[in-house]
């Protein structure tokens, strides 16, 4: 018995039937004005600084819900400890006391700014503003000294304790 006739259909590739969910997508997608993914993306993060605005991290101990988990069972500060405070002093212009509570997330807001601009510009008025290019290599090196960073700030001697919070 050959491949072929064990396989009558092996050289020929049939795309699957759309399914309604897929239909549904492919609607939405071209019925859904251009302006409108900015403006969720947008509404989605005055939602989180809202949020922030309200709580007010800086009074909140560690232990408070919503909690970090890796710093209630380790006591160690996590990678993203310290961003949303970092937030709270950034959106107060206090870029010192946001920059002692995550170094590298106040670095990095505004180059997340400029690309959110910059995308939601092209993407609902056609602005032609030039895009920041993210290399999997710029990737990786800022992954690489956000784990060199969340070490850093746990070491228990000075000066590295100046980012412990």
């Amino acid at each position: 018995m050959t491949e072929a006739s064990a396989y009558p259909d092996a050289g020929h590739f049939a795309p699957p039937p759309v399914d309604r969910a897929s239909r549904f997508v492919e609607w939405m997608r071209a019925h859904t004005p251009r302006w409108a993914v900015p403006l969720a993306a947008l509404g989605c993060i005055g939602g989180a600084l809202g949020y922030t605005l309200l709580v007010d991290p800086t009074n909140n101990p560690a232990e408070a819900t919503p909690t970090c988990l890796v710093k209630l069972l380790t006591g160690f500060d996590c990678p993203g400890c310290g961003g949303t405070r970092a937030a709270w002093y950034l959106m107060h212009g206090d870029l010192p006391a946001a920059a002692r509570h995550h170094l590298l997330f106040t670095f990095a807001v505004p180059f997340l700014i400029y690309m959110y601009v910059a995308w939601a510009g092209n993407t609902t008025f056609r602005w032609k503003l030039p895009q920041l290019r993210i290399t999997p290599k710029l990737v990786g090196l800022f992954l690489g000294a956000w784990g060199v960073f969340m070490v850093l700030r746990n070491l228990p001697w000075a000066p590295f304790t100046y980012f412990f919070v």
